[in-house]
């Protein structure tokens, strides 16, 4: 007589244990393609860095662009304002503007995908050039709202736009400049620099109304 076939032995899916290797990967490839960049990364090199299996890198992501684009879709934050109403001084469009950046925070942000991928990997990867003009129009959404909201006069839309794009150029610019003295060891930009930006936009939005 035949024996009963044995039980299908299977993994027991823990939901903190995966999530924990999940993000354990994800933070060793952050740092790998911030420091050596993307293409230089193996994902051997990423197993290695998280210390788990090379298997389970691939169990997660299938391909190392599936990780990239992991870390993009999780790890850029948002920047769509939705309480604008909190960082509006009325009849004050420079310092809204400054009220923003400070909410904001590009500065600042810790994330490497934001600080350094973006910035690196764009030239060479559709999904980062893409990313990177999301991030863009968030902002530029943003700032326009802002400024409508924040100006003593009613303003032209073709100048609030101009203004706007104006605005998110000098912050993007800012905190590229930061990271890159960062990386020399100098000291970030004065802080006063953002805030004189900001009056000359609000002047040109009055002036050219």
């Amino acid at each position: 007589m035949r024996g009963a076939a044995p039980p299908q032995v299977t993994r027991r899916r823990n939901a903190k244990v995966d999530g924990d290797a999940r993000a354990t990967i994800l933070d060793a490839a952050e740092r790998l393609f911030a420091s050596s960049g993307f293409d230089a990364t193996s994902t051997a090199a990423i197993a290695r860095a998280a210390g788990v299996p090379k298997g389970l890198v691939f169990y997660y992501f299938p391909a190392k662009e599936s990780i990239l684009t992991v870390l993009l879709a999780e790890r850029v934050p948002r920047y769509g304002v939705e309480n604008i109403e909190l960082l509006v001084s009325p009849g004050d469009p420079a310092a809204s503007l400054i009220n923003l950046d400070t909410a904001i925070n590009l500065r600042d942000h810790r994330s490497a995908v934001l600080r350094v991928i973006l910035w690196r990997e764009a030239a060479t990867h559709p999904d980062v050039r893409n990313q990177l003009r999301q991030m863009r129009t968030q902002l530029f959404e943003a700032t326009v709202r802002v400024l409508q909201a924040s100006a003593p006069a009613p303003v032209q839309p073709a100048t609030l736009r101009a203004c706007a794009a104006t605005w998110v150029s000098a912050m993007l610019s800012v905190a590229s400049t930061d990271r890159l003295r960062a990386m020399d060891g100098l000291t970030r930009t004065a802080n006063d620099e953002l805030d004189r930006v900001a009056r000359v936009v609000a002047a040109g939005m009055v002036q050219l109304g």
